[in-house]
């Protein structure tokens, strides 16, 4: 596929006629679906003129042009880029801006969002010398020597993006130094692009229609999510053929994309004419309301209408799976879907939670169910065939009465004995607590109307995708949190140079390292467990009223948005969503043990009540904690910094410093870097 409407080589480019160059371009945006407007026609008239006059002014023998080029996972095109022939690329990203003279925030961020693409996804510029420019073409400030494009003002082998007007794009050109060389601009463009989406580009990008091989990698996970997906039609697929009923299991490491399986399942089947049509159901209630509110915005902006209708549009393929219940119960029919896609199944109440709720809050009595054996129940009232996936996601149980994923599987050998069921030879590691229901599931028996049990490798992802700059994040935070030191310390060699993560007991410090870490439109975010009451001197709250929606897609001007490190996001916030770098704040309530003097290798869990910290015993309870800890560690994609507090010792006992030390020693000891300052807070 070719990535540019229109490719020459600048000289080429010089001769053609502004008329066949445009001719190009609108024969692209016809061939990928989109209309050539005559506003759009005039901007690329103008460029070319700019483009031609101040290329004739240089030597660009040495030089390809590339116009519209395509970034898929952001659904853009960069304006104009110029290859550099040279002894490694070098690559000018011209992002134009017609008829403006005044600098805004949002283009300078827009033009470093593309060199970002290109360095972290596309192989080929993996090694490039990348440089951002925005042209104002109303801008009259002339370029000088202060505007150098040098690499030593950048970061990862991108200049920070400079704003120029239409007529000093020569002068900034001959400003980039290099050696000429006979590189190939068709061996560069035509290399992997390998994105890693957020969630939330992810499910825009389905929803777009992209193919999902288009915004994941083609390698490593992305085979998987592929593999993952492919195996997941074809079961759908049998089972409408042979009136069959399945539940299949997706399970996966953090962040290596169950999640995105099942948008992928949904957006594929979302057509409400086929009998196959497909329902993604979330329990995580910030996710779906992060989703839904992204892709109405999306819906909206594409096809207009009221923000009612798009909305209502979206929710007919992604819902929160207390609806899809409480519909359950109102109407005994079977549901509109035969397809039914549950994200984090694992974490659906039990039957001791899920009958209390059903009393209490929907004065239903005589109800005996778990959510997950209701939830199956409603799939079987389908005559013929109804096909169940349960995305699994291990050590991610947060909250009181989530059963776990051996519900489901009882659930389906107690009453649902003819389903058949299909899981990944993953599901019995134990982390997932489904090892003895495994177990009955492969040895039952496949007689008259008992379904069997199939085991494929293709439902297991073992990579993730959420931090793309290193592949072995959930590894290291499972060791740390399993007290695996060895482990521990060999994972995070593995992450030298690749994800940053740093420790420190100076919050100041700790924003500052974010600020200077992010670039572009990257979000930076402030996390905190929901039990670290003892976090307000510091100003995170937890129990604060941090919106997920406003923090997920607020902007840089919106003090609600995770930019501004002030709303702080707890595991219930951002389970299933992801941030470029995280400021991880860990209060007393998760703690290194302490005996006879010194700290052991031994987690204490607490929970702050009333005035003071209560033991927390509760094997269950423990385990919540523990996995908070595990969701806001595997949050980050980039990179992430830790920080414990010092401590006051008298007057505020609830911040004793024996609460924290612990904890910050046993970190540093598994060779986290301390970032240092000549300021040292002591806290209040």
């Amino acid at each position: 596929m070719l990535r540019a409407w229109y490719k020459n080589s600048c000289d080429g480019f010089l001769v053609d006629n502004p008329e066949t160059i445009v001719g190009a371009l609108a024969a692209g945006s016809a061939r990928d679906g989109f209309d050539a407007t005559p506003q759009q026609i005039k901007a690329w008239l103008e460029e070319i003129y700019i483009l031609k006059t101040q290329l004739k002014a240089l030597d660009a023998s040495n030089m390809d042009i590339f116009l519209e080029f395509n970034i898929p996972r952001m659904g853009k095109r960069i304006d104009a880029l110029l290859f550099i022939k040279s002894d490694k690329p070098h690559l000018v990203i011209l992002e134009f801006k017609v008829g403006m003279g005044k600098i805004q925030g949002q283009d300078i961020d827009q033009v470093m969002d593309y060199a970002l693409e290109l360095k972290n996804f596309h192989r080929g510029s993996h090694g490039a010398d990348i440089f951002p420019v925005l042209i104002l073409t109303e801008l009259n400030a002339s370029i000088s020597n202060e505007h150098s494009l040098s690499m030593a003002a950048g970061l990862r082998g991108i200049a920070r993006p400079i704003c120029v007007g239409a007529y000093s794009l020569c002068t900034l050109i001959e400003m980039i130094n290099y050696t000429k060389a006979d590189t190939l601009s068709d061996q560069w463009e035509m290399t992997p692009y390998q994105p890693t989406p957020t969630i939330i580009e992810a499910a825009r990008a389905l929803y777009a229609n992209h193919d999902v091989r288009d915004i994941t990698r083609s390698e490593g996970s992305a085979a998987s999510i592929t593999e993952t997906s492919e195996k997941l039609l074809s079961i759908i697929t049998n089972a409408k053929e042979r009136n069959r009923k399945t539940i299949a299991f997706v399970t996966g490491v953090p962040g290596a994309g169950k999640t995105l399986v099942g948008l992928n399942m949904a957006t594929i089947k979302r057509d409400e004419r086929d009998d196959a049509h497909a329902v993604f159901l979330s329990g995580n209630g910030p996710l779906v309301e992060v989703l839904q509110e992204a892709l109405t915005r999306d819906e909206q902006e594409r096809n207009g209408g009221t923000k009612y209708a798009a909305r209502t549009k979206v929710k007919s393929f992604i819902q929160i799976v207390h609806h899809f219940r409480d519909e359950g119960i109102r109407d005994p029919g079977p549901p509109f879907e035969h397809v039914a896609i549950f994200d984090e199944a694992q974490r659906a109440w039990d039957k001791e939670m899920t009958v209390d709720f059903m009393r209490r809050k929907k004065g239903v009595s005589g109800f005996d169910m778990s959510e997950p054996e209701f939830l199956i129940s409603c799939l079987d009232r389908h005559k013929t065939w109804a096909v169940i996936i349960c995305l699994v996601g291990g050590g991610q149980e947060i909250n009181r009465g989530e059963a776990g994923i051996g519900a489901w599987i009882e659930a389906v050998l107690d009453r649902f004995p003819s389903w058949d069921i299909a899981i990944s030879d993953k599901l019995v590691d134990t982390e997932y607590a489904a090892g003895q229901a495994v177990e009955l599931a492969a040895s039952r028996s496949t007689g008259e109307g008992c379904g069997s049990t199939y085991i494929f490798s293709e439902l297991h992802l073992s990579v993730s995708m959420r931090s793309f700059r290193a592949e072995n994040v959930s590894s290291f935070v499972k060791a740390l949190l399993d007290l695996d030191t060895e482990k521990a310390r060999t994972e995070l060699q593995a992450l030298e140079g690749k994800y940053p993560i740093r420790i420190t007991r100076n919050l100041s410090l700790a924003k500052q390292w974010i600020r200077q870490q992010v670039q572009g439109s990257e979000r930076p975010g402030l996390l905190a467990s929901s039990k670290a009451l003892r976090l307000k001197p510091f100003a995170i709250d937890v129990k604060g009223d941090t919106n997920p929606v406003h923090y997920f897609l607020g902007g840089k001007d919106d003090p609600r948005s995770s930019y501004y490190l002030e709303a702080a996001g707890s595991e219930f916030d951002v389970q299933g969503l992801e941030l470029d770098y995280a400021l991880v704040s860990w209060d007393g309530d998760l703690r290194m043990g302490r005996r006879s003097g010194s700290f052991s290798s031994e987690w204490l869990y607490h929970d702050f009540r009333g005035h003071r910290w209560m033991s927390v015993n509760n094997q269950q309870s423990k385990r919540y904690l523990k996995n908070a800890y595990r969701v806001l560690l595997t949050r980050a994609r980039q990179g992430m910094v830790i920080f414990v507090p010092l401590g006051n010792n008298p007057p505020d006992a609830t911040r004793d410093a024996s609460y924290y030390d612990g904890t910050y020693h046993y970190l540093k000891s598994l060779g986290i870097p301390e970032l240092v300052s000549e300021f040292e807070d002591r806290g209040y």
